[in-house]
């Protein structure tokens, strides 16, 4: 059984990686890149929600067939590394990105493929929650983890705000080298003191060819996996939304907003204190009335108050009712994680959380892109971001056909 001290340094990780897509996907390095890099904001805009698109297929692809390999090459850490180095490699290149639109498709392609390492990472991290908690503590532990990352974004927001002059576009751009700094720290404590499973002694071309092959043949018997293939499904439409909530969050609140820099992390510092609060909280809930009625419950109160969002004129009110948001968008993530935890076969632990990640990211692409869309149609990013609330409806709709998985 892990000790404490394996689970605490596991949950650690969540507070590295979080500060990535807090600060360079969602509030700081997008907002830079849409107001300074690209040649004006609403193409900015678009040509963000095209990369992160981008990213989300390459992610959806590779990650189901490097979970079945890590399932017949037995241990998960080596691969959680080399992902999480090139993420960190990447994040900090995006300090060469001058206020130019000539570095716009660099920082692209570097945005593109920091985020694939990040999330192919927590691929193996992810698969590592059946082994590590007990089956009733699932919940828990996936949501204070999620918890942790989100006070591990906010610690980092705090550091910009009282340390980096926001007005200061060299200050802002050197965001990326905090970040990618806090992301290789605070990945240590898994990477030395989580346990991770034996190494099966295969060589790792025969690995590739027999985690290739029981990928294909657990696709081909998807029906033997009912419950997790209506599952994965419905997540792939609901997580579209927090996707798309995501990518462009801090591009809503300063181009519909006129907020600046300054403002725009403060209010990623109110998200991060209520989505923490919001994950932990609902861990109890979890392993109370189990994980499907925590998703539910939380994408009922996502689309009221994403409605809220959308129909406010001040700037106030969209300060109170984006922030209270966080109090769901945390438990939908964690209560999703712990969900694939009780659902997952033994020995295929890695693979489904591959495709737990390619349901997160096989249509994310959709998302970005139907904001995009309906951005550069209407001209208001108010409209854009209206499109959310059809992937929190109907996700919370397919999940209610999807059996509870037994705790």
């Amino acid at each position: 059984m892990p000790t404490k001290k394996a689970i605490a340094a596991w949950c650690f990780y969540d507070w590295g990686n979080s500060a990535f897509t807090t600060i360079i996907i969602t509030f700081v390095f997008a907002t830079y890149f849409v107001s300074a890099v690209a040649e004006d904001a609403a193409i900015g805009a678009a040509k963000w929600s095209f990369a992160i698109s981008a990213s989300g297929a390459a992610i959806a692809i590779l990650g189901p067939i490097f979970g079945a390999i890590a399932d017949k090459g037995g241990r998960r850490k080596p691969w959680i590394a080399a992902f999480t180095a090139l993420s960190v490699i990447l994040t900090a290149g995006l300090w060469f990105v001058a206020p130019d639109p000539a570095f716009v498709l660099p920082a692209l392609v570097m945005v593109v493929l920091a985020n694939v390492g990040y999330e192919l990472g927590i691929v193996f991290y992810n698969s590592m929650l059946p082994d590590l908690a007990p089956k009733s503590m699932i919940g828990r532990v996936s949501g204070w983890a999620w918890g942790l990352g989100y006070m591990g974004g906010l610690a980092c927001l705090v550091i910009i705000l009282v340390f980096f002059d926001t007005s200061s576009l060299d200050q802002v751009r050197a965001t990326s080298l905090l970040v990618a700094a806090w992301f290789a720290i605070f990945s240590l404590p898994m990477l030395l003191w989580t346990p991770d499973r034996p190494q099966v002694q295969v060589n790792w071309k025969i690995a590739v060819h027999q985690g290739v092959g029981q990928l294909f043949t657990t696709l081909r018997s998807v029906r033997q996996h009912r419950d997790i293939a209506q599952f994965l499904f419905a997540r792939l439409i609901y997580n579209d939304g927090l996707v798309t909530l995501f990518a462009v969050g801090g591009i809503y609140a300063k181009g519909t907003f006129g907020m600046t820099t300054a403002e725009v992390l403060q209010f990623g510092v109110a998200i991060n204190v209520t989505a923490g609060i919001g994950a932990a909280a609902f861990a109890w809930v979890d392993d109370w009335i189990g994980p499907k009625r925590t998703i539910i419950i939380s994408l009922a109160g996502l689309t009221a108050l994403s409605t809220a969002v959308l129909m406010t004129e001040t700037t106030i009110m969209f300060l109170v009712w984006g922030s209270l948001l966080g109090v769901f968008v945390g438990p939908v993530q964690a209560a999703s994680r712990s969900m694939m935890a009780h659902l997952a076969p033994p020995g295929l632990q890695t693979e489904m959380f591959g495709l737990f990640a390619f349901s997160g990211k096989a249509t994310a692409f959709f998302g970005p892109l139907l904001f995009g869309l309906a951005t550069v149609m209407s001209g208001s990013q108010r409209w854009g971001m209206a499109t959310i609330l059809l992937f929190f409806i109907i996700g919370g709709v397919l999940l209610q056909f999807v059996p509870a998985p037994k705790r």
